[in-house]
């Protein structure tokens, strides 16, 4: 049987690469858009400080998926970053909302874990088995695990899985209102000569109940991300930018003497409850889309489920 994958972010590189590994012939296809929001992410695989309230569905899919990670990085040759993250708060009312994550430690006890936090956190939360990948090393390491897979680009196929994340409402009409963009600004810091080291966890933070999240990289930091209900809008705003330094500074004041290199907009796959739509739109017609925030830790689930439903399961 032949599958075709429309859209080559983290989900259709997954899918596709899992459908090759099952025995399918796949092809890919894919407009290469800079705003893809595979492409624009911080890379964070945290099911529960990333859960919001009223998503119990998508921590459950997050748990499951968190697990398929090591082994499915490992085959892709991906590393991971596997320090866990911080969850922390500036303001009671910030720790209050981190209860669902975990234990509470005090101010000194989150300090002793990662020094560089600056004298406005006043405690948080550990989640040691979090991980974290840079996303545009996974994207280029699923592009050439697919190619050794023996994916190709095209459209043919008997089977369409429709996986082009925010975009996915253009190309079917069961998705038309279902799927919208959800529009999101990342920063990407750099260490500089003389700057204190990025920190050794992951992040996030709540700052007077403002989310800002803090992901390492080998050479800095991402910052992100806003989110707003704005269409397809590309521009990259000036209250964006400043908000997200504002409250990155404040969680972590050594960053001020870090450079600034890229700030951009991505758009995340919204659904109207933001659970993940996998399932046949109609017969040879398969969606994996609407993951919003999950996309990059959904990727290994929501492959095995949509092999699963080539095959003729009851996923």
């Amino acid at each position: 049987m032949e599958v075709a994958v429309r859209g080559g972010g983290v989900i259709g590189l997954s899918v596709a690469l899992a459908a090759a590994r099952a025995g399918f012939s796949v092809s890919v296809f894919d407009d290469g858009s800079p705003h893809a929001g595979s492409r624009v992410a911080g890379g964070m695989l945290a099911p529960l400080t990333e859960a919001w309230p009223g998503e119990e569905a998508v921590v459950a899919q997050g748990v499951e998926a968190l697990a398929m990670w090591p082994e499915f990085a490992a085959s892709i040759g991906v590393p991971l970053f596997e320090a866990g993250t911080l969850a922390v708060g500036t303001q009671p009312g910030d720790l209050a909302d981190l209860r669902h994550a975990g234990d509470l430690l005090t101010s000194r006890e989150i300090r002793a874990l990662e020094p560089s936090l600056g004298p406005a956190v006043r405690g948080g939360v550990y989640a040691a088995g979090d991980l974290a990948v840079d996303n545009r090393v996974l994207l280029s390491a699923l592009w050439k695990a697919c190619l050794d897979a023996g994916v190709v680009s095209s459209v043919e196929g008997r089977v369409t899985v429709i996986a082009a994340g925010a975009w996915s409402g253009r190309l079917h009409p069961a998705l038309k209102d279902v799927i919208r963009p959800v529009k999101g600004e990342i920063l990407r810091l750099s260490h500089r000569p003389g700057a204190l080291p990025p920190p050794r966890h992951t992040i996030r933070a709540l700052v007077s109940g403002r989310p800002v999240y803090l992901v390492p990289r080998d050479d800095g930091l991402v910052v992100g991300a806003t989110q707003y209900e704005a269409g397809f809008d590309t521009d990259v705003s000036v209250a964006g930018v400043r908000d997200l330094l504002r409250d990155a500074e404040t969680v972590l004041p050594g960053i001020a003497e870090y450079a600034l290199t890229e700030a951009a907009v991505g758009f995340r796959a919204g659904s109207p409850d933001n659970v993940p739509i996998v399932r046949f739109l109609e017969p040879g017609v398969i969606a994996a889309t609407g993951h919003h925030r999950n996309g990059l830790l959904l990727a290994p689930h929501t492959a095995r489920l949509v092999v699963e439903l080539i095959q003729g399961g009851s996923s």
